[in-house]
């Protein structure tokens, strides 16, 4: 039988272990198929700092899921061997060297036929990730959900922040362009070009305007028929959401997805190759009621139904 969460009727939801859905811990990912990882990091913000709180709260609420998804049917844990590896030993005074310690991290998964689920963290987090996962699969279909590019060239003559992230992956053929989505553009820009150079290599860009009051359903079909069974990496930062629904992050935006609409996205993205995903950008401290975190928790529950291989009843 794959591991469970503990059940709130066995165990009160605010005692035990601080895991994610207080699944077991482990030491290594072996006899995993989802294995979650924390990078509590946030020296690659350029706003508001306070993400290297993310995991532990995105944890904390996470105690208030149940296994299944009454909604939707899926049981990913009757489906799905998943454990909680803890967090990746990053240096909180080097992004240079932290991305390095998060690239040799992920690339330890790479002998095991699991599924990284991460915690983070500041999007930066992300080029480490894509690096590892493509020596692995090679370059990836991306679903990148977000109200930020996150293409710029550089950030105070940095080239590996938190705002570079895609075009680093671009540059160095990690992703496939034409398989990249993403969802929820928005905000205002440094020059009236922001968007437009990635489009030209063949990234798809929805802007949060374009899908106002309108169910992400079918854009989510969409995008599931276009990448197929195409390794495909999923990244969700928080910010993609309107601060109504989640202030508690580093860059919001105002004008963004509801949660309801977050939930449809995900749900109709079901049938992709996920080979790995992460959630993005929470930072506690701008959300004192714990909803953010909760939400970020959530949305991470609704991707793990997604995953390939999960039962639906």
């Amino acid at each position: 039988m794959p591991n469970q969460p503990i059940s709130g009727n066995d165990l009160a939801r605010f005692s035990g272990p601080q895991t994610f859905m207080r699944l077991p811990e482990v030491q290594s990912p072996e006899g995993l198929d989802v294995v979650f990882m924390g990078i509590p990091m946030d020296i690659g913000t350029s706003w508001r700092s306070g993400t290297r709180f993310g995991p532990k709260q995105i944890r904390q609420e996470s105690a208030m899921i149940r296994p299944y998804n009454v909604q939707t049917g899926a049981a990913p844990f009757d489906s799905l061997q998943m454990a909680d590896m803890g967090d990746v030993a990053i240096n909180t005074f080097s992004l240079v060297e932290s991305l390095k310690i998060i690239e040799s991290a992920y690339d330890g998964l790479h002998d095991y036929p699991v599924v990284p689920a991460t915690l983070g963290g500041d999007h930066s987090l992300t080029l480490p990730i894509l690096r590892s996962i493509a020596k692995k699969h090679g370059p990836v279909a991306l679903v990148h959900i977000d109200a930020h590019a996150d293409v710029n060239d550089e950030m105070f003559g940095e080239r590996e922040t938190h705002g570079t992230v895609f075009r680093r992956a671009y540059e160095e053929g990690l992703l496939v362009p034409d398989l990249v989505y993403q969802i929820g553009l928005r905000g205002t820009g440094y020059t009236a070009e922001d968007f437009s150079e990635a489009a030209g290599w063949g990234f798809n860009m929805i802007t949060a305007p374009e899908i106002w009051h309108k169910s992400l359903t079918p854009l989510g079909q969409e995008i599931s028929q276009a990448i197929g069974d195409h390794p495909c990496y999923l990244t969700y930062d928080i910010d993609s959401l309107d601060p109504a629904y989640a202030p508690g992050t580093g860059t919001p935006e105002i004008g963004g997805l509801t949660t309801p609409q977050a939930m449809e996205l995900i749900r109709a993205l079901r049938g992709l190759n996920i080979v790995g995903f992460d959630m993005v950008e929470v930072s506690p401290m701008y959300d004192t009621s714990g909803n953010t975190a909760l939400t970020a928790a959530n949305l991470m529950f609704e991707i793990l139904s997604i995953l390939p291989g999960v039962a639906y009843r």
